[in-house]
């Protein structure tokens, strides 16, 4: 019993880790030297995939390994592997489907928590590019309200750069 309550806890700890690293890789990874991959999260959508998917692919290979290696002995790789297979399914089913409506059906929630992560990331894409988003968590939303303020900060923001660019050109 104390060993499945240990694996419980450290599956969950790993849940609640991967949100602080995917904000943190969503803010500067996949809004800085990553947007290759993401701009195409970003841009109307063509077909069933979007090269964005390739940031899925290479965590779940990370997950994949880390079960293997836990399993092979290692403990407690295949529990950090789990939780990091949980955050993949709830980021999949909650992001991929309830927001981005990549499902067959579609649902806006209309009050709770969901309505509050749904606004969350659409104030995020609220902007065309990579600069002056807010809202980078997957599972963790702050209040809406919150955000609009963050977003009228960051584009002002985003604007003076750009003009002091333009005052710098010939």
């Amino acid at each position: 019993m104390n060993a499945a309550l240990s694996a419980a806890g450290i599956v969950l700890a790993t849940v609640a880790g991967m949100e602080v690293f995917a904000w943190a890789a969503h803010r500067w990874v996949m809004h800085g030297w990553g947007w290759g991959w993401h701009r195409s999260h970003h841009e109307p959508r063509h077909g069933l995939f979007e090269k964005n998917d390739l940031y899925a692919v290479v965590f779940a290979g990370v997950a994949i390994v880390l079960i293997a290696l836990g399993t092979s002995g290692r403990w407690p790789l295949q529990w950090i592997g789990a939780g990091m297979t949980l955050y993949g399914a709830l980021y999949f089913f909650v992001h991929d489907g309830l927001v981005h409506q990549r499902w067959p059906w579609r649902w806006v929630p209309r009050s709770g928590y969901l309505k509050r992560l749904y606004q969350a990331h659409r104030l995020h894409h609220a902007v065309h590019g990579r600069e002056g988003c807010v809202s980078f968590g997957f599972l963790w939303a702050p209040a809406p309200d919150r955000l609009k303020q963050q977003l009228q900060v960051a584009q002002a923001q985003v604007q003076a750069q750009a003009r002091r660019q333009d005052a710098r050109r010939p």
